[in-house]
């Protein structure tokens, strides 16, 4: 599988399947998940009521619409509280949950957003090393490429760093 960093908005990203970084909503809310609920236009909003939400660790996947992408899975990553309340495994399952709908749906290439490192305040390197760990450790026929879109060069020069090591 081909592992790459880009440095941009995942909502311009011309792949088969994009992951949000989600609330449990799954309705939209700040950060990656309010820009790409904005950029796939109200039917993704329409289309996620179905859901009735999404546990935090979980999945679910729908249309991208009017993204470039054509699929949007969302997974509701967990708010640190320490690492005391199951926090890595959780976002251990955010990452296996998202590859294995990926795979379902014979997505060849899928990109990530930085799941729990925004206002969920997860410490940055520790995220990135368990999305770079569970990416490597699947074992899926799809995807075949995997992209870590970050949206600033402090997280991009994060996961570069780490997956060179």
């Amino acid at each position: 599988m081909k592992i790459r960093v880009v440095c941009g908005d995942i909502t311009e990203l011309q792949v088969d399947a994009i992951v949000n970084a989600a609330n449990t909503s799954l309705l939209g809310g700040g950060g990656v998940d309010g820009a790409i609920h904005r950029a796939a236009g109200k039917e993704l909003k329409e289309f996620c009521r179905r859901f009735h939400g999404c546990e935090t660790g979980e999945a679910r996947i729908s249309p991208g619409f009017r993204l470039p992408a054509k699929f949007v899975i969302h997974t509701p990553g967990p708010v640190w509280y320490g690492g005391t309340r199951g926090e890595p495994q959780l976002l251990r399952a955010c990452y296996r949950n998202s590859l294995q709908l990926a795979a379902e749906n014979e997505c060849e290439s899928l990109a990530f957003s930085c799941i729990s490192t925004g206002v969920y305040g997860y410490p940055k390197t520790d995220a990135a090393r368990i999305a770079i760990d569970e990416v490597r450790l699947w074992r899926g026929d799809f995807p075949n490429e995997v992209i870590f879109c970050c949206f600033s060069p402090e997280m991009s020069a994060i996961y570069t760093r780490l997956i060179e090591d």
